[in-house]
């Protein structure tokens, strides 16, 4: 009789690619569920689509008579698509998103019944608020929360529910949201940049952070996943020796394109962009059966709602193709884990991109602006910036050869770096002379040319310049991008804050703009210089380096989640209205919270699958080798059959010893668990568990891995990363 894992292994090899096909151009479904602008147009009157308008773009509240404009035409163009029921879908601190579906439908006397939804229902909701994350903010018997309309980002439908883009606050107004504060960061970047924009065009009234993600994620086929309680339970596979050709050969990144796969990608794009979701690119990653996708540059608010929306598509498309997505950060040891590059800039309503270079020295001067300012946020809040992608998955995938070191530092090009040197060395204290100041515009004039032969990105760089935007490499693939959208733009708006004040009292002493501006520039390149970093981040070298530099390795999310506790990062959120202390101290007890529960459940599934699998399975091989020896000394005598069983012999002690030595250290770790669990204060318990549990998570896998090569194929339970990978 086929093992479990035999069976599904069997299950994978009759697959064939279920073929689904579209008709019409890709172009026309854009946007096709998604209540946007122009359907906004199409539905309000005049009057209600110009408030709707007003609120979008400047975040003007809509008065109870237009939301009930806008309530009812969203209800009759849901209904055209289908739709039975709404939803305030929102995004709680779980990571995941929420929602509770209402139906239109109302009965309103006998036999008869009407859809209703009205300005009320739209704007704001009560879910049950009793069970979601919140840090100490509310008790479990203060079960209210509410949800409230972002009208910024369009509804949409899916399936037969209308969805409505929503902040989720508690009763006495706190955030227990990502979309709560990250509006309020946006907010604050808006204004601090507008001000600075002002020194080189009065027509900027508007600047919207942009983002544009890259999901990395891996399939596996949905038969070997159910066999494999690791996944199934930590996203991750707990055991598995590597497999012997793995990614050493390069063969699979930007190789051809499963079928299997190609049509699992064809639906999730389809849906993708039915909801106004920009997918443009897909391909092959480094490690067999990863893969990617990445959308067009939008809006940062709408960009981070499109990401959770999309994950949650692909989830679900994956199981009708027999497939699971893996959004883990490191769920297979030995090959490249999943990032989720946040590349992100800054862009005016003239249309310009401030990270990008101008045509003269004037528009250059303000791309040096926010360049530098920039690089200087980045230096300051290094701290922040590593805690706001702290989680226990990108402790895995941190430093490791294909993802950026722990340690924060910002690549922007040898060219570049030349630049800013030559800016900190020719601006001079006294003022300026007419040589200095053309000297300078020629340097300044010549950035698009630099800009050409700077295109190259170090892999290595957690935060490096791509040519008109910064890329954030260090966010883990299965984050919510709005935790480091937050921080980012509010680390931007105080840096830009500090500039404008800086700047203007140098004005104010009677120094010229143009020169203000360069010799603070001067200054803070000069401050932030030892953040830049232009060489390999894996090599041990930069680790020294990086403690002379004074920059800090926080290796571990316990560690990295300190800083929250900081007063001076607490003001700089308090000081921005993103986030109060009370909120600030709240998502730190939570990250502390989710980091525990999760190294907790990867140790218990830990002792489960050896106790209830590995051991077993181990044992009865063990118990059919002795079986064979002793055969070997019943018909050749105890010293003869004794020699013939010397491979046998050899074997039993090699799997005795890993064997012993597994359960060893298991033990070891389930008392350290229970040791750990009597721990009460949240960061005390956090790094108990990193320091106490999952430190014998490794000794555990390799002996269990060497169990897995002795073993009998056939007997070994669990799907091994041979089968997993190397599937389609």
């Amino acid at each position: 009789m086929a093992s479990k894992r035999q069976q599904a292994y069997q299950d994978v090899l009759n697959r064939t690619p279920k073929h689904i096909e579209f008709d019409g151009r890709v172009s026309e479904l854009f946007g096709k569920n998604v209540f946007h602008m122009e359907v906004m147009r199409e539905y309000l009157p005049s009057e209600a689509f110009k408030s709707m308008v007003e609120s979008i773009q400047n975040g003007t509240r809509l008065d109870r008579k237009m939301a009930d404009q806008v309530a009812s035409a969203m209800k009759d163009w849901a209904l055209t698509k289908g739709a039975t029921h709404y939803t305030h879908w929102f995004q709680p601190l779980t990571g995941a998103t929420a929602e509770k579906h209402d139906a239109f439908f109302k009965p309103i006397g006998p036999g008869k019944a009407i859809e209703r939804f009205d300005g009320d229902l739209l704007v704001q909701q009560e879910p049950d608020a009793s069970s979601f994350p919140n840090g100490g903010i509310r008790n479990t018997f203060e079960a209210r929360g509410y949800t409230a309309w972002d009208p910024s980002s369009p509804a949409f439908v899916i399936g037969k529910t209308l969805c409505i883009p929503t902040i989720f606050i508690s009763y006495t107004g706190e955030s227990l949201d990502f979309k709560m504060p990250l509006l309020k960061a946006l907010h604050a970047v808006d204004q601090a940049a507008v001000e600075v924009c002002q020194y080189f065009d009065k027509n900027v009234t508007k600047v919207n952070a942009t983002l544009g993600w890259e999901q990395e994620y891996f399939l596996i086929d949905q038969a070997l996943f159910n066999a494999r309680p690791d996944l199934m339970m930590t996203g991750r596979a707990l055991f598995g020796h590597a497999a012997a050709k793995g990614q050493q050969l390069e063969d699979h990144y930007f190789g051809s394109i499963p079928d299997r796969v190609t049509a699992f990608m064809r639906e999730f794009e389809t849906e993708a962009i039915l909801l106004g979701i920009p997918v443009t690119t897909r391909h092959n990653e480094v490690a067999p059966n990863q893969f990617e996708c990445a959308p067009m540059f939008e809006e940062c608010n709408l960009a981070n709602d499109h990401n959770l929306l999309l994950m949650d598509l692909m989830e679900k498309i994956a199981r009708k193709h027999d497939f699971r997505v893996l959004l883990h950060e490191k769920p297979f040891a030995g090959v490249n884990g999943s990032g989720k590059h946040n590349n992100w800039s800054l862009s005016t309503n003239t249309g310009v991109n401030l990270l990008a270079p101008g045509k003269n020295p004037k528009t250059n001067l303000q791309f040096l602006t926010f360049f530098v300012n920039t690089i200087k946020a980045i230096h300051d809040h290094a701290d922040i910036l590593r805690a706001c992608i702290a989680s226990a998955g990108n402790d895995h995938r941190l430093g490791a050869n294909e993802a950026p070191p722990a340690i924060i530092s910002a690549f922007i090009g040898s060219q570049l770096s030349t630049l800013l040197d030559d800016i900190e060395k020719n601006v001079k204290a006294g003022k300026m002379t007419p040589e200095d100041k053309t000297e300078l515009k020629l340097n300044i004039g010549k950035i698009p040319q630099i800009m050409l032969d700077n295109t190259d990105r170090n892999r290595t760089s957690p935060f490096a310049f791509t040519g008109n935007k910064f890329e954030f490499r260090a966010v883990g693939s299965s984050a919510n991008c709005a935790s480091a959208m937050i921080v980012l733009n509010s680390i931007m708006a105080t840096q830009l804050k500090i500039f404008k004040i800086a700047v203007d009292k140098r004005i104010d002493k009677g120094e010229a703009k143009d020169e203000a501006i360069l010799k603070e520039l001067q200054v803070i390149i000069k401050e932030s210089k030892k953040i830049r970093f232009e060489g390999n981040g894996y090599g041990d070298e930069w680790v020294k380096d990086a403690e002379k530099r004074g920059l800090k390795n926080l290796k571990d999310t316990p560690r990295a989640l300190k800083v929250w506790s900081d007063k001076n990062v607490a003001k700089l959120f308090n000081d921005l209205n993103v986030l109060t202390p009370r909120e600030l101290e709240a998502r730190q007890e939570i990250d502390f919270e989710n980091y525990i529960l999760k190294i907790q459940i990867e140790a218990r599934i830990m002792e489960d699958v050896i106790q209830s699998m590995i051991v077993p399975v181990v044992i009865d091989y063990q118990n059919k080798i002795i079986q064979n020896i002793q055969g070997h000394i019943a018909v050749l005598g105890d010293k003869t059959g004794k020699i013939a069983a010397a491979v046998q012999l050899e074997l039993l002690e090699k799997i005795s010893n890993h064997l012993s030595k597994m359960k060893a250290s298991s033990d070891q770790m389930l008392k350290a668990r229970k040791v750990a669990n009597n721990i009460e204060h949240a960061e005390d318990k956090a790094i108990a568990y990193c320091d106490t549990v999952k430190i014998h998570f490794d000794e555990i896998r390799y002996h269990a891995d060497k169990l897995e090569l002795l073993v009998e194929d056939e007997m070994w339970p669990l799907p091994k990363f041979r089968e997993m990978l190397f599937t389609r």
